[in-house]
């Protein structure tokens, strides 16, 4: 299993997790759907309680992640498979440009 905080600016807005089995799932933070009722990450996922869960990383994550000669290089660098749309996420995505930021959390030190 691997997981990420995901952050909207600067606020904890939920986490990803990719299950042993290979689901994705995306819960908004408690204190996020309080605070921010109304601030979506996108508008394919409405702020909410409820779990989205999906066998596919969620579109708006998988456009995170770079395309073309950047991917080519962040693959190489990190020698992930370009089919490991997690692990590129994880790995290319804490600075993007834009409001979201994902971190990879590191279950060894939870």
């Amino acid at each position: 299993m691997r997981r990420a905080e995901i952050y909207y600016k600067d606020s904890l807005a939920g986490l990803l997790t990719e299950t042993d089995e290979g689901q994705y799932i995306f819960q908004y933070d408690k204190d996020y759907t309080i605070k921010f009722p109304n601030q979506v990450i996108t508008f394919s996922m409405p702020v909410t309680e409820q779990a989205y869960i999906d066998n596919r990383l969620f579109p708006f994550f998988e456009g995170l992640i770079p395309e073309g000669w950047l991917l080519d290089i962040a693959s190489k660098n990190w020698k992930i498979n370009p089919a490991d749309r997690m692990g590129l996420l994880l790995a290319c995505c804490q600075n993007c440009i834009g409001a979201v930021s994902v971190k990879a959390i590191n279950e060894e030190n939870e």
